[in-house]
């Protein structure tokens, strides 16, 4: 989105302002949604191992943790009661993040939630972080700000299963626009929320 709102946000940037592009935080926005409602209990203890595995206990699921390193042998050794080493830990947490995913991808989950009955969702915008930049290059204006973002939750969520970043840019440059002047500062934020 060269000519975009990322285009406007220019030259403060390189006085110290710290952000990410809306596409940034709207993907992370999302990735944090679809972890939130997974299995609470850490890969760490014996409880939340457990149930990592069970839900990996498919076909596709195995699929991925043999695609991070994980074999049939090491899941049969771990049944006769070893235990993981952390590097393997963390590779069946990474599995695990990675099928829910595409599990609530694939049921429309995701889309349903934040579609909201075509009422959409509320977008808390928090701006740039400013406190490195010198006082005479700060925006004095930029505040917290809220949208309600309605019809573009199948679009977002399409792009994101993609790592689609160009898309979900289009689609933030779609939603500052309802903040009329002062979109173009909003560009980059500092994070947003999204109320689901």
């Amino acid at each position: 989105m060269a000519g975009g709102a990322t285009g406007l946000w220019g030259e403060w940037q390189r006085h110290g302002a710290q952000g990410m592009s809306g596409a940034q935080a709207l993907a992370a926005e999302l990735d944090r949604i679809a972890r939130e409602g997974g299995i609470a209990s850490p890969v760490t203890t014996g409880r939340g191992l457990s149930a990592r595995l069970r839900y990996l206990n498919t076909r596709p699921g195995r699929e991925v943790l043999a695609a991070h390193g994980i074999s049939t042998r090491l899941l049969r050794s771990w049944e006769r009661g070893a235990r993981p080493s952390a590097p393997k830990l963390d590779a069946i947490d990474r599995a695990y993040q990675e099928r829910r995913r595409d599990n609530v991808l694939r049921s429309g989950a995701l889309k349903r939630l934040l579609d909201n009955d075509g009422r959409g969702r509320r977008i808390e915008i928090y701006p740039v972080d400013q406190t490195a930049v010198d006082e005479k290059y700060r925006r004095p204006d930029l505040s917290e700000r809220s949208v309600q973002a309605r019809y573009v939750w199948d679009d977002m969520v399409d792009a994101w299963g993609a790592g689609d970043l160009d898309t979900l840019d289009e689609i933030w440059d779609d939603i500052i626009t309802d903040l009329d002047s002062d979109y173009a500062a909003y560009a980059y934020v500092g994070s947003i929320g999204i109320g689901a």
